[in-house]
Formats: C-alpha cells, sequence, structure tokens
C-alpha cells in the first residue's frame, strides 16, 4: 500500500518498484509496530487489500515530507483506484483519527501533492494546510475528542 500511497500525476510514468527500497521512503514501513505510536488501519473486501492508512511519529533530523512536530504522527494512506470514490478513504481517515485519540494524540498531517484529487478529501475531512512546500501542502488535521465522544459506540476513555 505504501506504493499505491506515492502520487504519480496523469501521464507520468509510475515510479520503479525499488522505489521502496530508498530510505526517504522506507522510514514509513520499516519496522512498523516497534514504535510507540504506529498505528495502520486496512480496509478489505472479501479477501482483498483495498486500502490503507497508517501512521508514524518522527523526530529530527529523520523527519518525513509531512512533519509538523515531534507530537503528530505523520499519515500516508492509499486505496486502490478501482476502490475510490467507494467513501473507503473516509473511514479510514475517520478510524485513523479515532484510534489515535484514543492514545490521547492532539492531531496528525500529511502531505499530499498539489495535483493529487485526494487533497479534496482531506479539506473535507478538516485537514487545514500549515506548510507551503512549492509542489506539495503539508496538512494538519487537529483531533476532535468531543467529535469521537459523539461517535456510536464509543465511550470516553
Amino acid at each position: 500500500m505504501l506504493y499505491a500511497a506515492l502520487f504519480v500525476p496523469q501521464g507520468r510514468k509510475p515510479f520503479p518498484a525499488n522505489i521502496l527500497e530508498e530510505p526517504k521512503i522506507k522510514k514509513y514501513i520499516q519496522a512498523f509496530g516497534e514504535r510507540r505510536n504506529d498505528l495502520a488501519i486496512v480496509a478489505c473486501l472479501e479477501d482483498e487489500l483495498v486500502g490503507a492508512v497508517w501512521g508514524r511519529i518522527f523526530r529530527p533530523p529523520d523527519v518525513g515530507f509531512g512533519f509538523v512536530d515531534v507530537e503528530t504522527p505523520e499519515i500516508g494512506i492509499a486505496v486502490k483506484s478501482e476502490y475510490r470514490t467507494w467513501g473507503i478513504g473516509t473511514r479510514l481517515l475517520e478510524e485513523i483519527s479515532t484510534g489515535y485519540l484514543k492514545r490521547d494524540i492532539k492531531a496528525i498531517s500529511l502531505s499530499v501533492d498539489k495535483r493529487n484529487p485526494a487533497k479534496a478529501l482531506y479539506a473535507k475531512m478538516d485537514f487545514q494546510v500549515v506548510e507551503d512546500k512549492g509542489p506539495d501542502f503539508i496538512m494538519k488535521k487537529e483531533l476532535d475528542k468531543k467529535r469521537f465522544e459523539k461517535l456510536p459506540g464509543m465511550s470516553k476513555t
């Protein structure tokens, strides 16, 4: 899913598969689950993985593309192209937000290419642009404890 999360503008050649071995990309999943606030959620349809979202906190000097601070996990998200517009991305973002709220995390961030249509989803999900990095935006979402408490089946903990 990390490979699927790499935005390729229309008309451009996809990245070579070995891009996942590049240190600046690999660090998003390397030894995933070993850091305190690593969190991943997957979406499956029957036995097929159709989407995933994952988050990790980075620390300088080894920060990610969407780094805002050492308290804010940077997330990555991917939904297979044939399943986009089904609401899967929205649900994944809701679930990771809820998961991080349960861990008392106050915000999440991401990096998005300005040409990526997904930036409209992020804006709809209350991500705000916090930095213009030329071709990319760094976006941040403040996590709302009050909204979390109102979700069905959730309790204050």
